[in-house]
């Protein structure tokens, strides 16, 4: 039996600019010697806003896109040990989420965590949370925030700064390859 959350009927958005905000988010935690970039998040914060209402729709749904890929490899990389992908990494992600106080209110925590076990269990976190109700302006940084936080476990994980992007980079490389 089919779900209405199953990702082949889910929207991928605009994975390549959503890629584009977290591998740039990544790079500024990275560069120590930077520390944070005021002009960087205000190119990344200009670069959103010239999207107009499509362009953010699309770029909401490629930030889910990305948190199912990363879940999935995520998912993978547990099973191969054994191990719950739900069980190491949302207690984790979920702890990282309440020490962001000015990036996540304490309100989206529980549909972030919603949206990774969603993932997690192979379900299209854009379908999942569209069930109810549209994403509110509340939720951009907490969605950020999560796609950026699995990106950085996953490179953690693999011990390569540049491992997450280059996932998902070579997955789309892949789907262009076999159209």
């Amino acid at each position: 039996m089919s779900s209405s959350c199953d990702p082949r009927h889910a929207p991928a958005g605009d994975v390549n600019a959503a890629l584009l905000v977290i591998d740039s988010r990544l790079k500024s935690i990275y560069d120590s010697r930077a520390g944070s970039d005021p002009e960087q998040q205000r190119l990344t914060e200009q670069f959103i806003a010239s999207l107009g209402p499509t362009g953010v729709h699309d770029l909401i749904d490629g930030a889910c896109t990305l948190v199912y890929i990363f879940m999935k490899w995520l998912r993978m990389a547990h099973e191969d040990h054994g191990k719950d992908v739900i069980e190491y990494v949302v207690p984790s992600l979920v702890a990282a989420m309440g020490k962001m106080p000015k990036s996540v209110s304490p309100e989206a925590i529980p549909t972030m965590a919603g949206l990774v076990i969603a993932a997690g269990t192979g379900l299209s976190p854009s379908l999942w949370r569209r069930q109810y109700g549209d994403w509110t302006k509340d939720e951009m940084n907490p969605l950020e925030a999560t796609a950026l936080l699995l990106a950085e476990h996953i490179n953690r994980l693999t011990d390569d700064q540049d491992f997450a992007t280059r996932l998902v980079t070579e997955a789309l490389s892949s789907v262009e390859q076999d159209r």
